[in-house]
């Protein structure tokens, strides 16, 4: 089965995948790149919808990674060897996909849907060996002809988004989204609102709100992110620039007061866990659990020695 896509501008197809999207960037006919993939086993189905959109045994000129959280590098190195393509990703970002870091933990103590759910979400880093090569830090991209990068740090280290100033269409990966994984609801419906990046596996809320501010200032007309739908229209530029102007951290949670630090080589420092109150509560329904198996057996080991008594 191949994805389901959106053409929302020329030249750029959204596939819709069950939590996250990733982008055919190229025109039918012509030379393409792949902006993430998504989660883990969709090669098949990304491979069959290439094939539909470019032909059969076409192939990317390269795989270029907004970031390298499990949910956009999922199908990577599958993708890779099949299409014998290299993988592009910022400096900041090449420690989590050459094996030499691990991400930070995610934080599921800034409460919502999706942060409850990080508490079983892979951070373990990659690695893709010398498919790897770095992209540019700013200004256009060669194999993206037309584009210019911004490095969008904040929801990871090296996170970057790709402008087409052209006609003022934006991929922007997770610097924001455009639905609300803090709300079970608005994740299941999909509601389109533009909103702070994905909360769990944000670690740097400064740096997240001034890529948000920055990439206000293009004004987009067309935004594709990662999670969500695509959004056009008139009002676009009008509610990142909202979200720009109101941003704000939530209540609480690891990294909202004091952000982890990274190098070139990976994580220098993250801040100390906070209270997690839901280990504990399961480790009470489970003490609470196995009282209750050994009050039980009690009460029926006492139950047999009376009936033994009345035996007798």
């Amino acid at each position: 089965m191949s994805h389901s896509i959106e053409v929302i501008a020329p030249g750029v197809a959204c596939a819709h995948g069950k939590i996250v999207n990733f982008y055919y960037v190229g025109e039918p006919g012509g030379p393409w790149v792949l902006v993430d993939t998504g989660m883990p086993l969709g090669a098949p189905s990304i491979i069959r919808t290439a094939e539909e959109r470019f032909g059969k045994d076409s192939r990317p000129e390269a795989i270029v990674l907004t970031h390298a959280h499990f949910d956009h590098v999922g199908s990577v190195k599958a993708l890779a060897d099949h299409w014998d393509v290299p993988i592009y990703v910022h400096r900041m970002e090449e420690p989590f996909v050459t094996g030499r870091a691990d991400y930070p933990p995610f934080d599921p103590t800034v409460g919502g849907f999706f942060p409850a759910l990080s508490r079983t979400f892979p951070e373990k880093g990659i690695d893709l060996g010398d498919r790897v090569r770095l992209l540019p830090g700013s200004g256009p991209v060669d194999i993206m002809p037309g584009w210019d990068i911004h490095h969008t740090p904040g929801h990871a280290p090296g996170h970057v988004s790709f402008f087409r100033e052209s006609d003022g269409v934006l991929i922007v990966g997770d610097a924001f989204i455009t639905m609300d994984t803090d709300s079970f609801r608005d994740t299941v419906t999909q509601k389109p609102e533009i909103t702070r990046p994905p909360s769990y596996a944000t670690c740097d809320w400064d740096a997240a709100r001034d890529s948000v501010q920055r990439l206000a200032s293009l004004r987009p007309k067309v935004v594709g992110t990662g999670h969500g739908r695509p959004l056009s229209g008139p009002s676009v530029a009008d509610d990142l620039e909202t979200l720009a102007r109101t941003f704000h951290r939530p209540a609480h949670g690891r990294y909202v007061n004091q952000p982890a630090r990274f190098d070139q080589n990976g994580v220098v420092s993250i801040p100390p866990p906070v209270h997690d109150p839901v280990p504990a509560i399961a480790a009470g329904v489970g003490a609470a659990a196995l009282a209750g198996v050994a009050i039980a057996a009690v009460r029926r080991h006492q139950a047999e020695m009376d009936l033994e008594d009345e035996d007798e």
